[in-house]
């Protein structure tokens, strides 16, 4: 009897490899039921049915299964992205229309008039535009250029060449005649070399600015070009050396084998180094703005007897607080923050500048006396790395002159990045914290304040000529406009968003292109508008293609790509240069042999590759008719408020009149709801 209790009770016991943790309910719905209709069917123990191998052999299977299932859904997410892929509309890519092959890697280029001006080893050559023929070439350095401007001055053209021991050189291009003005940061003494880091040239040509760094300290030299003299000393040059000795003719293109076939070798170029033109005139010092430190003013009235003006007051720059204020505060914000200052301090870099020349406006109130021409630059806005603050340097001062501000905006937070429109009358300051202020430096008001997406901060500003949209067609407007702007962002995340304003109207924003998640290769590296065509930019992605893309339709028209595949250097940052008069543009093309090969003794062939908007089919219609006549102006809705006031009157009568019948169709709409509406309240009511 024992032992048949035993066998039951030992029938009855659970088994022994139960699972630990809690037990999953099955959900009660009908898909969860067991499809298995056999009537033997037998409820085994589900441990002995999924684990009937002996270990390891359960856990290897385990990880087998596992293994299978992770592949199987990355062979999924991979097919569908091929399927994706294959289902995208891809733009139409165009070749160049012209290779020009140099001897030399060119390291940038710049553009202006119908001359390419090409940085390269020992100096920079001269380009034309249309035919990509060499003109000339200055080759008198031992080191190679890395940067290189060019400006317009009408008939002439100013240069300006940095060189990779930061010396920069101004260069005066008149008639296929090359000028050395100056050197401008060059010393004999090595020890006292300073370094150029970035320059400016006013609208006009009037004025330029370069910011130099020496033995840790940085600084802006401002100099007034006198172009005027400049123009007058080349059409009647004299010259400094024996003057029976004719300016010597160079021939800068000398033939030997390792000339490319296609690249010009009869061009001579006249670099007439005997004459000697104007120096720059030295306007002024600017230097960073110094800590905040305490004052030795005892009392507010010593304070304001001893202070000269009021400038700055109020702005974040004049402060009169004692030292033991500042001790104070410090010592509350080290208590505060102890745990995050005890790591260790890293060095601060130098403070950079960004620097832009403002026309003449309402919202710098300049003396009378001091007041130039109405197209000539007058101030000098500044602001500097970490700084809130955007300074106002007056241009019409001396040497002898203190360096003092006129005027200072503070800003809620840092500025990072700001930009000048190319007619000088709107400015975008965009802060650290993502949030854009727009000014209309004509008018002399802000635009308005935007703020870019969460997570967006601006890396890039581009301004876009204003243009409409006319018939589903981007045009350029044929009146002058006033207070309406729009321009391109590019922020830190690859995205791209347009900004318009207009009036007393807000700006808005619209997401033009977003972060690409799939096609790394898509992401975007540089952005240019295009000055020929209306609403258009190009978009330099990391797969080295370039995209034209119609901003008014977020979309890409079409992309220009070189005739071979590139090596590219990740990240990619594209050597190019856009036409302001001609409908084309300029790609370096980086190849696989220039990269691998590129510290060999051999000459190895650089491309310079041009593409021209004119030859693309789906671009004939943008570029043959771009401008909207001043009749259909008149009827657009932007350009209503240009029409005289009795004009205006009229067609607002007849819009009223037109809706007149709209409205009247609407209010008996209304009518009938309420009266079905009262019948059916009629009926509920209790009688």
């Amino acid at each position: 009897m024992s032992s048949l209790k035993g066998s039951r009770i030992q029938k009855m016991r659970l088994p022994v490899h139960t699972r630990k943790g809690p037990l999953e309910v099955p959900s009660p719905s009908e898909k969860d039921w067991s499809k298995d209709d056999k009537e033997d069917y037998v409820l085994k123990d589900p441990d002995q049915e999924l684990d009937s191998l002996p270990q390891p052999y359960r856990m290897i299977s385990k990880l087998v299964d596992l293994l299978f299932d992770r592949s199987w859904e990355v062979i999924e997410e991979r097919e569908a992205a091929r399927e994706a892929e294959r289902s995208r509309t891809q733009p139409t890519i165009y070749p160049p229309l012209v290779e020009s092959k140099l001897n030399n890697m060119p390291k940038c280029m710049a553009v202006s008039q119908d001359y390419v001006f090409i940085g390269e080893a020992n100096g920079f050559s001269i380009y034309n535009v249309y035919n990509a023929k060499q003109i000339g070439a200055w080759e008198k350095l031992k080191v190679d250029v890395t940067s290189i401007w060019a400006t317009d001055l009408g008939s002439e053209v100013l240069i300006a060449s940095l060189d990779e021991m930061g010396i920069i050189r101004l260069f005066y291009y008149y008639k296929e005649s090359l000028f050395l003005i100056k050197a401008i940061n060059e010393v004999d003494d090595v020890s006292k070399q300073t370094i150029c880091i970035k320059m400016t040239v006013s609208l006009g040509g009037d004025f330029a600015a370069f910011l130099l760094q020496g033995v840790g300290d940085v600084w802006l030299d401002v100099y007034k070009l006198p172009k005027e003299s400049w123009l007058k000393e080349v059409e009647y040059p004299q010259l400094t050396a024996n003057p029976k000795k004719k300016v010597r003719q160079l021939q800068l293109n000398a033939i030997d084998s390792t000339t490319p076939d296609n690249l010009e070798t009869d061009v001579y170029a006249c670099f007439k180094g005997d004459v000697k033109l104007s120096l720059p005139v030295y306007i002024m010092k600017i230097k960073p703005p110094k800590p905040i430190t305490g004052t030795t003013f005892k009392s507010p009235l010593e304070v304001f007897a001893k202070i000269e003006d009021c400038c700055g007051l109020g702005s974040g720059q004049n402060h009169f607080i004692k030292d033991s204020q500042w001790e104070q505060q410090e010592a509350i914000f080290k208590g505060s923050y102890r745990k995050f200052l005890d790591g260790e301090w890293k060095e601060e870099p130098p403070s950079m500048a960004t620097f832009h020349f403002l026309l003449p406006s309402s919202v710098i109130s300049m003396p009378a006396e001091a007041k130039g021409p109405s197209g000539v630059a007058c101030v000098l806005g500044i602001h500097w790395t970490g700084s809130h603050n955007f300074f106002f340097y007056s241009l019409h001062r001396t040497l002898k002159d203190k360096a003092d501000p006129e005027s200072v905006w503070p800003c809620a937070a840092p500025i990072a990045v700001s930009n000048l429109s190319c007619c000088g009358s709107y400015l975008v300051l965009a802060c650290e914290d993502g949030v854009l202020t727009l000014w209309d430096l004509s008018k002399g008001f802000p635009l308005g304040v935007v703020a870019l997406p969460k997570g967006c901060f601006c890396q890039s500003i581009h301004f876009l000529k204003y243009f409409l949209v006319h018939k589903g067609e981007n045009m350029f407007p044929e009146l002058p406009v006033k207070s309406k702007m729009k321009c391109v962002v590019l922020c830190t995340d690859t995205s791209l968003h347009l900004v318009e304003a207009e009036g007393t109207r807000g700006p808005t924003t619209r997401v033009l292109a977003e972060r690409p998640v799939k096609h790394v290769n898509e992401t975007i590296r540089a952005v240019a508008p295009v000055p020929a065509l209306p609403g258009m930019v190009l978009i330099f992605s990391q797969d080295g293609c370039a995209r034209l893309m119609d901003v008014a339709k977020s979309q890409v028209v079409c992309a220009f790509a070189p005739p071979r595949p590139c090596q590219l250097v990740v990240p990619w940052s594209p050597v190019f240069v856009v036409s302001l008069h001609h409908p084309c543009f300029l790609l370096r093309g980086d190849h696989p042999d220039e990269i691998e090969h590129k510290d060999n003794s051999r000459n190895i062939q650089n491309s310079i590759f041009c593409f021209s908007f004119e030859t693309c089919p789906l671009l004939k219609n943008i570029s043959g008719n771009c401008v909207l006549s001043q009749s259909d102006l008149t009827c657009h809705a932007a350009f209503r408020q240009t029409l005289p006031l009795e004009k205006r009157c009229e067609r607002f009568l007849q819009e009223r009149f037109q809706n007149l019948e709209k409205s009247a169709m609407k209010e008996q709409e209304h009518w009938t709801r309420l009266r079905r509406y009262s019948l059916l309240l009629q009926k509920r009511e209790p009688r």
